[in-house]
């Protein structure tokens, strides 16, 4: 495979954060940093890895509250999410300190992503999906030629992602993942945003919320 993946569980909240390298140029990006910097370094360093970007899937602080230190630190440019989560990274400030967690200033990215887009690492292309109901501006990252997908906090292995939160909303979450990302095909795997990896054909099968037996 043209890519490699490691997968650094970060935060309290057990948060995935992955670096994606494009192995031919040795590039790479890291998906949602939310936090324990050192942890992340510690992995770059290990896959030889350059990073030339930081992908945001959403604006919750487990997902982003590092991203901007990195892109300072690293001199990178951010990418992602869509303008509909500026609500969430402008509010950092507020969901850091009730959730216990370091102070994350707000910030911008240096690119919005709209449905439809593309990302690149190195050589290697990624798609962007917008999926809302997590969030309003929530992007998937689809590697087509690889299989793979970050789906944030969109679904999980047998579950899907909250939608209690402000701005969430459940109709719009289902409809993303049913008519979004279930098309794609059942040998997609994911990169959840927490807990273990899925296809969205298992999840077709015997995800409670999502699975094709709830919906006919």
């Amino acid at each position: 495979m043209s890519l490699r993946v490691q997968v650094v569980p970060v935060t309290p909240y057990q948060q995935n954060c992955s670096i994606v390298q494009c192995e031919a140029t040795g590039l790479a990006a890291i998906v949602d940093p939310g936090g324990d910097i050192e942890r992340i370094e510690a992995a770059i360093t290990k896959m030889g890895a350059t990073v030339e970007k930081v992908l945001l899937t959403h604006g919750h602080l487990d997902h982003c509250a590092a991203a901007d230190i990195l892109r300072q630190k690293l001199s990178v440019p951010m990418e992602g999410p869509e303008q509909g989560d500026r609500f969430w990274i402008d509010k950092l400030p507020e969901w850091c300190e009730m959730a216990g967690f370091p102070r994350a200033e707000p910030f911008t990215p240096d690119r919005w992503l709209e449905d439809g887009d593309t990302v690149t690492v190195g050589q290697q292309t990624f798609e962007v999906i917008h999926c809302p109901g997590h969030t309003p501006g929530h992007v998937v990252f689809l590697h087509r030629e690889a299989q793979l997908a970050w789906v944030g906090d969109v679904i999980f292995a047998g579950s899907i992602g909250r939608t209690d939160f402000p701005r969430g909303n459940h109709e719009q979450l289902i409809h993303s993942i049913r008519e979004k990302l279930f098309p794609i095909g059942d040998d997609i795997r994911f990169v959840p945003g927490h807990g273990p990896d899925s296809t969205f054909g298992q999840e077709r099968i015997s995800n409670p919320f999502v699975a094709d037996t709830q919906y006919g």
